[in-house]
């Protein structure tokens, strides 16, 4: 919890060193959008306000005001914090592993275990957000689809790496591969939040290997077996 004015003192007349005050101030933002990116993925980011946060982190509404100008700021900067979050719990732990088919599957697996175990308290922070917004316009919208981009994006090239290892097919098309393995995990995560179907996750799991292995070539299943 922070203190009392914590929130305001980067504004305030100290006599602490700038160098100080900065890094107080920046733990007092991670603070606040740490506690705001949970809310939003109970509640959605509708759900946010600097009042809410106010009270859950008993600071005052004003000293909340010098972070955060309004609620759309307050939104968006929720947005990045989350995608922040989210790669320090996928992206990371497979930064070392092996490139092409085998760090593909440990980012699905990755990914998976996101899902299952969420650092959020509402579950998934972006698969609730794309349901949120999904049919509304402006920032906030533009914001959440930019970071499904890119994960998006992140898979396909991991499949492109792949296939210039020379282990997927040359005719596969990157985009659908990525594509339908993005709805293997939506759709565990889907039945996992609805009925805590334990199985969901280990029939993602066996659809994802199941696919890359009819897309792989000799040398990619190899691959797959150490993956």
């Amino acid at each position: 919890m922070l203190e009392k004015g914590e929130a305001s003192a980067t504004v305030s007349g100290s006599t602490e060193p700038t160098d100080g005050r900065r890094l107080r101030g920046d733990r007092t933002r991670r603070a606040i959008l740490d506690k705001a990116v949970d809310i939003a993925s109970a509640e959605g980011l509708e759900g946010l306000s600097l009042g809410r946060l106010a009270t859950d982190l008993d600071v005052s509404k004003s000293g909340l005001f010098a972070h955060f100008g309004s609620k759309q700021e307050l939104q968006l900067e929720t947005i990045d914090a989350a995608s922040v979050i989210f790669e320090e719990h996928v992206w990371a732990p497979v930064a070392d592993a092996e490139p092409g088919l085998v760090r593909l599957v440990a980012l699905m697996k990755s990914w998976l275990e996101y899902f299952h175990d969420p650092p959020f308290s509402g579950g998934c922070f972006f698969s609730n957000a794309h349901h949120e917004f999904d049919s509304r316009s402006g920032p906030v919208h533009d914001r959440i689809a930019e970071q499904k981009q890119r994960w998006m994006d992140a898979i396909v090239a991991h499949v492109r790496s792949a296939q210039k290892r020379g282990q997927l097919r040359a005719e596969i098309e990157a985009e659908q591969l990525a594509f339908e393995l993005d709805a293997m995990g939506v759709l565990a995560n889907s039945l996992w939040q609805l009925s805590r179907d334990e199985q969901a996750f280990e029939r993602a799991d066996r659809a994802v290997r199941n696919r890359l292995h009819d897309a792989a070539t000799p040398s990619g299943r190899r691959a797959l077996a150490r993956a």
